[in-house]
């Protein structure tokens, strides 16, 4: 497993929209996925996840319903609205413009 690593600015809500986007989750699943899909890089706390989560919620990006788990625990579960879906393909664009000028930089001989 990889050592945890900071979450860049603006990255988590990015890595929130691509979670949602293969499904429904309730929070601590969007943790627990982003944490699985990172390989342990990125460790998403409460403190970090339910604020973000209630900010893409009044962005109208992700919409959430009260539910129950799979143990019958009440569990507000998130899924990605269709202004979601097109905010997270600027995000991937975006994402993929600073990726790659990223790498010209560090590849960039002194």
């Amino acid at each position: 497993m990889a050592k945890p690593a900071d979450i860049l600015p603006g990255t988590l809500d990015l890595l929130i929209l691509r979670t949602l986007e293969l499904g429904p989750l309730h929070g601590v699943a969007i943790a627990d996925r982003i944490e699985q899909v990172t390989r342990g890089v990125f460790l998403i706390g409460p403190g970090s996840l339910f604020p973000a989560l209630h900010r893409l919620s009044e962005k109208g990006w992700i919409a959430g319903e009260w539910t129950e788990s799979e143990t019958k625990r009440r569990v507000k579960a998130y899924t990605l609205t269709g202004s979601g879906r097109a905010q997270l393909a600027e995000e991937k664009r975006n994402w993929k413009n600073v990726f790659t000028a990223m790498n010209r930089a560090l590849a960039e001989e002194s």
